[in-house]
């Protein structure tokens, strides 16, 4: 593993970690260090906050918060440390997400929780390595080869469209 700063993984239930999977595999793709647990806004207030507010002198650099409906965690999250929070509202209501995306974003000025896409565990986890990056030159360098290898990725693609569409329109 990286010499990096940790990352906290904190969902809100254990009905999120299907959707959690997808920054867990990301971190350790990265070779980021990290921890995962489960933690409620409601249900367990005073553990994230003491866990938030102890963040950064047990070696996390970044927080990444999951949770659905009222989503909460995040910003409770963020209430209680300078650490950055990244936010994944969860899909888990009547309201597709929503509710969890509005409560997420929506936070009070000096509280900020930086956001995902409903669901959008594995950005959650790239923006994390990204801010790692800032000063771990051995994530920068991977991720910028991530970049080109999507690059890369494209480009093939869009050749292989252009020799369908040449012959098509030769057929």
């Amino acid at each position: 593993m990286s010499e990096s700063k940790k990352v906290a993984v904190i969902m809100g239930s254990d009905s999120d970690f299907p959707t959690v999977a997808g920054a867990i595999k990301t971190l350790n793709a990265y070779q980021v260090p990290f921890e995962v647990h489960v933690m409620s806004a409601h249900r367990t207030p005073q553990a994230a906050a003491e866990f938030s507010a102890s963040a950064r002198q047990n070696g996390f650099g970044v927080i990444i918060a999951a949770a659905g409906k009222a989503a909460h965690l995040a910003g409770v999250l963020a209430a209680h440390t300078t650490l950055p929070v990244i936010g994944i509202p969860i899909k888990s209501s009547t309201l597709d997400g929503l509710d969890a995306l509005l409560a997420t974003v929506q936070m009070p000025k000096g509280i900020p929780v930086a956001t995902v896409a409903i669901d959008g565990a594995d950005n959650a986890a790239i923006l994390a390595v990204q801010m790692l990056a800032l000063s771990d030159e051995t994530l920068a360098r991977k991720l910028t080869e991530d970049k080109i290898s999507m690059q890369k990725g494209v480009e093939s693609k869009d050749a292989a469209i252009q020799q369908k569409v040449q012959t098509l329109i030769n057929e």
